[in-house]
């Protein structure tokens, strides 16, 4: 998806949802949020700490509580969408035809900016230097050119997991090459896996 500048633009970008998504946002902006564009969404906030964030997808549209996981969910409305990957956030979703009960969303935005306030979060773990498993294939890129391990050793922790992940994760010897084919300019350039989706 393009690069939006405003939430509105954000909702241009979603027909189908548009009165929804405006809808929702009505209640958000209702509270003592901040509204901003974050990752390329609409993202609202509480003393500069992420609180709820509004997403559209091809087939629903959604809240995102970045401490979800600390709301009671008494609604029994809120899904982890990464089962086993995602600690902390949890999502509202909504089809095309699903009612919004206004009440309902506004009872747990209130609940989670309470919940921020008191500091209820989980914070991201830093991933550490002995967790990451360097695959065979990029040893041997490594012996073969020490700038690109020169380049890979200035990335974060996080960005060398991922891209060791991403060749170790290849089955066939051929995918890991192609694989490792893809990442090397990455890496000389300092980028990480999946920079480009990561519009701060």
């Amino acid at each position: 998806m393009k690069k939006v500048s405003s939430v509105d633009e954000y909702i241009e970008n979603y027909p189908k949802f548009s009165n929804q998504l405006i809808a929702l946002r009505q209640l958000l902006i209702s509270t003592e949020l901040e509204e901003q564009i974050k990752w390329n969404a609409p993202t609202y906030s509480i003393n500069g700490k992420n609180v709820v964030g509004l997403g559209a997808f091809k087939n629903h549209y959604c809240l995102w509580f970045f401490n979800g996981v600390f709301l009671k969910d008494e609604a029994n409305v809120l899904v982890n969408a990464q089962e086993g990957k995602t600690k902390a956030l949890r999502q509202m979703r909504f089809e095309a035809d699903d009612t919004v009960n206004s009440n309902i969303v506004l009872s747990y935005v209130k609940e989670a900016i309470q919940n921020q306030k008191l500091g209820k979060e989980i914070k991201a773990t830093r991933t550490r230097k002995a967790d990451i498993t360097i695959p065979t294939e990029l040893k041997l890129a490594f012996k073969e050119d020490n700038n690109l391990k020169d380049a890979f050793e200035k990335l974060s922790p996080s960005k060398q997991k991922e891209f060791c992940n991403y060749i170790g994760e290849a089955k066939r010897e051929s995918t890991k090459v192609s694989r490792l084919e893809k990442i090397t300019p990455m890496i000389m350039e300092l980028k990480g896996l999946h920079d480009k989706y990561k519009n701060c």
